[in-house]
């Protein structure tokens, strides 16, 4: 590719180089307390970069086409991984949950993946059925399948994932075209299931409980809220420092990955954190700008899927950020192109390598 989006590349090339220096930060003790090596994770984190950059190359000159064509094989795909890690002796559970796939080298979590795999599956429903969307039947279609996904994902059980699938699902539905009256339907649907999901299972009344007042269950269920919030009051505006931060010194769980904003406030402060705010508000701009690009040359499939990248790297960053400063309950849900993770930073970054490749693709017809 001879011409690259600037505006979609360097903040992605931000976000991975500052996510590399902040997992190699926050990683250090929880590294060493598990494996004697302080800077394991930061190296695996390097080795997942690598990975990620392979496969933007790979997909950067795979024609945009070739997903709206599979849309449904490469969702069936993800069905399977999905019920791969219910399977004895390859499935790998981790505090209850079983969630991933050992691969030896890294655990893949096949949930990362559904999110890429649901996106073009419902980009190129609404490409093939768009006279039909408004109609009951065309509407409840792709519904079905998410519902296949979603019970996958909740026997893990991963309830967080599950309400970013059913967002990003319905998000994209509505902006192709279905009725508000559908849309509103749908989303009290999903608030009511999401409702009973948690006031039917303990552990998760405890964690909204814990969310209202973490230090009254400081040493129980508000644990990881409370030191996420004793870390971010410590930063103050500018922060301690790199590599200052008191709790990543095992006090605050998953420092690395789903808490790693946390000690970004610490080291860094407000300051920080809202320009890796702003980081994120650019890329997105310049996906919903790219989806504009797309429809304005009548590339409906390509317009629908840069749209729901930047919907979905949205979504998870504000889930994330509102867990991680408790305005929403904890959530097993990494940051975007920032925390530890293989399979959620090559998923991101695969992504990324489709909306280069409809970019050049857009430039070519201009």
């Amino acid at each position: 590719m001879d011409r690259v989006n600037v505006s979609i590349a360097f903040p992605v090339f931000l976000l991975v180089c500052f996510g590399l220096l902040m997992v190699f930060s926050a990683s250090v003790f929880v590294a060493e307390n598990l494996t004697t090596q302080p800077f394991y994770f930061g190296y695996k984190h390097i080795i997942f970069i690598l990975l990620g950059i392979l496969s933007i190359i790979i997909t950067s000159f795979i024609p945009s086409d070739f997903y709206a064509r599979f849309d449904w094989l490469i969702l069936i795909g993800s069905i399977l991984l999905l019920c791969t890690v219910f399977l004895p002796g390859i499935g790998y559970e981790v505090n209850g949950s079983r969630r991933w796939i050992n691969l030896i080298f890294f655990k893949l979590q096949p949930s990362e993946l559904a999110k890429l795999a649901l996106i073009i599956y419902v980009c190129g429903y609404c490409l093939r059925r768009n006279q039909e969307l408004a109609s009951t039947a065309g509407f409840l279609r792709p519904l079905i399948l998410l519902s296949v996904i979603s019970t996958l994902v909740m026997a893990q059980p991963d309830l967080g994932t599950t309400l970013i699938l059913c967002l990003i699902a319905v998000v994209i539905l509505f902006f192709a075209g279905i009725s508000v009256f559908q849309f509103i339907m749908l989303t009290i649907t999903m608030l009511g299931l999401a409702a009973s999901a948690i006031f039917l299972a303990p552990w998760r009344i405890a964690r909204l409980t814990s969310f209202i007042d973490p230090f009254q269950t400081f040493m129980d269920s508000g644990w990881q809220l409370s030191n996420a919030l004793i870390g971010s009051g410590r930063g103050e505006l500018f922060g301690v420092g790199l590599g200052a931060s008191i709790q990543k010194n095992l006090y605050l769980p998953e420092p690395h990955t789903d808490f790693i904003f946390s000690i970004i406030v610490e080291e860094l402060g407000m300051v920080g954190g809202i320009i890796l705010i702003i980081i994120f508000g650019a890329l997105v701009y310049a996906l919903l700008k790219e989806s504009s690009n797309c429809f304005g040359l009548g590339r409906y499939f390509q317009g629908l899927f840069c749209f729901g990248v930047g919907i979905l790297i949205s979504i998870q960053t504000m889930f994330n950020i509102g867990v991680n400063i408790g305005l929403l309950p904890t959530k097993g849900l990494t940051l975007p192109f920032i925390s530890y993770g293989g399979a959620s930073l090559i998923t991101f970054m695969t992504m990324i390598g489709i909306t280069l490749r409809i970019s050049f693709e857009n430039n070519n017809k201009t």
